[in-house]
């Protein structure tokens, strides 16, 4: 069994499916792409639910047992025979985990997130009717926690009939990890690796910004304003290269430091390739074949993971994404607000942003070491 690409019949539909060992598409899983498809959820998300079944059908097809036949008891066993996988990420997209003789294991990360999907999948199956009688194997329970909290994210599949917060009762206990800034010299040192002025652009747009990486590559020209010092991102899924914006919200995000905007000024004068027709702000450049080309989400990820290699900087949280974190820490420890931080990093759910807003490490020591001069201005002397 495999992933493969394929040819989509209609305009939205998956241009991959789930084939079983002669070739076939598993027509339950590609009922379920299809669906999420033309519900317009992004390729990255397709292709991610696609390996998440992947894994399910290939521990079912070892124990000869039938979808329809998958079980709570089964989906006990299924999570630990996740949890003996190895992980075949890339590195920069990975998380830590234990690393055996066969590779770095699946983290519990994933085996979450393969068990949502693998939820998601038989509720799509027991909404259409195809599986009656047939009760979801990842079994859940309310979420009363969850009940009070305002403006809370919802998941993605959930049926109109049933709006109640709920949990999976099978999944892995995680680490609750802060998101980690990139310090001051550690930019310093990433910028001094980059010769290009389109990737110096890149990375000053993501730090000063806070923007995601998909969200400088489907910049376009006439979506940044110098005078305004402004830069809109807009929802868009005609990339050339794929990439693809998260929000489905339209934001307009100021950039007043002066240091990304210059960058990307002298790069559309100097560097960007002059004869091409695209209106994508970052494209291929050079003398070969892809001249012109947009940038694709793995070209940026390319570009910088040398860097880091060459400044010697081969920590494992340093991903392009990381200068998102940074640009949002650093904007709550200077004062911004969290519904303001919300709006300006363009999260759908205030419980994102709040992973910003928790008293760091630092602020700690520094409030403590403040008390403590305090004191002995004070005279205690206990």
């Amino acid at each position: 069994m495999r992933v493969a690409k394929c040819v989509p019949e209609r305009v939205g539909e998956p241009a991959l499916a789930v084939v079983d060992d002669v070739g076939s598409p598993v027509p339950e899983v590609s009922a379920f792409l299809r669906s999420l498809a033309v519900r317009e959820y992004s390729p990255n998300t397709v292709r991610a639910y696609a390996y998440d079944l992947l894994k399910l059908l290939m521990f079912l097809d070892g124990r000869g047992c039938p979808l329809a036949d998958f079980s709570p008891v089964l989906a006990t066993d299924f999570l630990a025979w996740l949890r003996q996988q190895s992980s075949a990420g890339r590195a920069q997209r990975s998380q830590l985990g234990l690393v055996t003789a066969q590779g770095r294991r699946l983290s519990a990360r994933t085996c979450n997130r393969t068990l949502a999907a693998v939820s998601s999948f038989y509720e799509f199956l027991i909404s259409c009717g195809g599986y009656i009688g047939v009760s979801n194997p990842i079994l859940r329970e309310a979420d009363h926690v969850s009940a009070q909290v305002l403006g809370r994210h919802r998941a993605p599949l959930v049926t109109s009939a049933d709006q109640r917060p709920i949990r999976r009762t099978l999944r892995v206990r995680t680490v609750d990890t802060l998101p980690r800034p990139v310090p001051d010299e550690t930019f310093t040192a990433l910028l001094g690796q980059l010769t290009k002025l389109r990737d110096r652009a890149l990375v000053e747009l993501m730090r000063e910004g806070g923007f995601r990486p998909g969200e400088v590559l489907g910049l376009h020209l006439d979506d940044v304003s110098y005078g305004r010092k402004r830069v809109t991102i807009r929802h868009r899924g005609d990339h050339p290269a794929g990439a693809r914006q998260k929000s489905r919200r339209d934001r307009v995000v100021d950039l007043l430091e002066d240091r990304a905007l210059p960058v990307l000024n002298r790069y559309l004068l100097l560097e960007r390739p002059p004869d091409v027709e695209s209106s994508v702000v970052f494209l291929v450049g050079g003398r070969g074949q892809r001249r012109g080309e947009a940038l694709s989400y793995d070209g940026l990820v390319r570009m910088f993971q040398r860097a880091a290699v060459r400044a010697e900087l081969r920590e494992s949280w340093l991903t392009p994404h990381s200068l998102r974190h940074t640009h949002a820490t650093r904007m709550f420890e200077l004062g911004m607000g969290e519904l303001t931080l919300m709006r300006r990093l363009g999260h759908a759910s205030p419980d994102s942003t709040r992973v910003y807003t928790r008293v760091t490490d630092h602020q700690v020591r520094d409030e403590y070491r403040a008390a403590l001069e305090i004191g002995v201005e004070l005279g205690d002397r206990r």
